[in-house]
């Protein structure tokens, strides 16, 4: 059995340095108000299975620069985002990372208002499968010309 659960203490935190996806963003921005870092964790081991981490935004961002301005509180007291961006999911299990998305979406939709789910992935086809295959549907695709 796993459990899914929100975590900020040095132990969890620790797994950030395995993120493929955004490696380069500080363990302290992930935790920062409005950002949160799930585990799906075995219960019977306390083996980390696979980590995600979630931004609650006021708008759907199109980079890290917008990751960041729309999930920065404006001041004290001002509610969160109710858009959850995931912007980076890993696994040590095969099909404990799509266990995580589902779970981490289920225990944050039974507890906060939101009222979308997005992703802010790399533009690989790898990517583009796993969220097709797990039931998401591409609703916008950002391009870049540098």
């Amino acid at each position: 059995m796993a459990v899914i659960k929100s975590v900020r203490t040095d132990y969890y935190l620790n797994f950030i340095k395995d993120d493929p996806v955004r490696p380069h963003l500080p363990t302290f921005w992930r935790v920062d108000p409005n950002r949160e870092v799930y585990v799906l964790e075995d219960d019977t081991t306390n083996e980390v299975l696979a980590v995600i981490c979630a931004a609650f935004c006021t708008q759907v961002p199109t980079d890290e620069g917008e990751l960041e301005k729309f999930s920065t509180p404006a001041g004290p007291g001002e509610p969160i985002g109710e858009v959850v961006v995931f912007y980076t999911v890993w696994s040590y299990r095969p099909g404990a990372g799509r266990d995580l998305v589902l779970g981490a979406a289920r225990l944050i939709k039974d507890t906060m208002p939101v009222k979308r789910f997005v992703t802010l992935s790399p533009q690989t086809e790898m990517a583009r499968r796993f969220h097709l295959r797990n039931g998401a549907s591409l609703h916008y695709e950002y391009t870049f010309n540098e």
